[in-house]
């Protein structure tokens, strides 16, 4: 009789694939109305062991926003890596490019939403605070731009994520068109 080998996952495999769950379910409700169990039944396991891993709700989301902006700086990254100049403006526009690309997976840019309609949690205000400290910072050291053409790249971001959110397209009408023209997104 042949034996099966079980592969037992280790804690950290486990909280890895927890916080992928994680910004694919509060992505889709949200913060508040999103409950763990959710969550747990999504990464395929109990609402007990993500308690394990997590002590709760707010520190799981956290967590989620977390890797978002992990994800961010590393498309930012991967963009100027890409650019074939140290100019500070095309450096900026690869990385929006890359940025552009990687919103095009709703989940992380609704979960930095839904983030930023729970800011009434000290945790989670302080999360979306780092994460775009993070962002800010590796935009400014990555291109050497000046202050406010960073300002422009974060709010042509902000830009982006209403586009993509509400799905605004040029054809919606002129006033569309003003809010649309000139940004890619996918």
């Amino acid at each position: 009789m042949a034996q099966t080998m079980i592969t037992l996952s280790t804690a950290d495999e486990r909280r890895h694939a927890v916080v992928d769950s994680a910004i694919a379910v509060f992505a889709r409700s949200g913060y508040q109305a999103t409950p763990v169990a959710d969550v747990a039944q999504h990464a395929g396991i109990s609402t007990a062991y993500v308690f394990k891993l997590y002590p709760g709700k707010e520190s799981l989301f956290v967590a989620a926003l977390e890797r978002c902006f992990v994800r961010v700086v590393d498309a930012l990254r991967a963009g100027a890596d890409a650019a074939r100049s140290d100019d500070p403006a095309v450096l900026l526009d690869a990385m929006g490019e890359a940025y552009a690309r990687l919103i095009a997976d709703r989940s992380l840019l609704m979960l930095q939403v839904h983030a930023m309609s729970a800011v009434d949690v000290p945790a989670i205000a302080a999360a979306l605070r780092l994460g775009l400290e993070r962002v800010t910072a590796f935009a400014t050291e990555r291109t050497g731009a000046e202050p406010a053409a960073i300002q422009r790249f974060i709010a042509y971001g902000q830009l982006c994520h209403l586009i993509t959110a509400t799905g605004l397209e040029a054809g919606d009408g002129p006033w569309a068109e003003s809010i649309v023209a000139g940004i890619r997104h996918y």
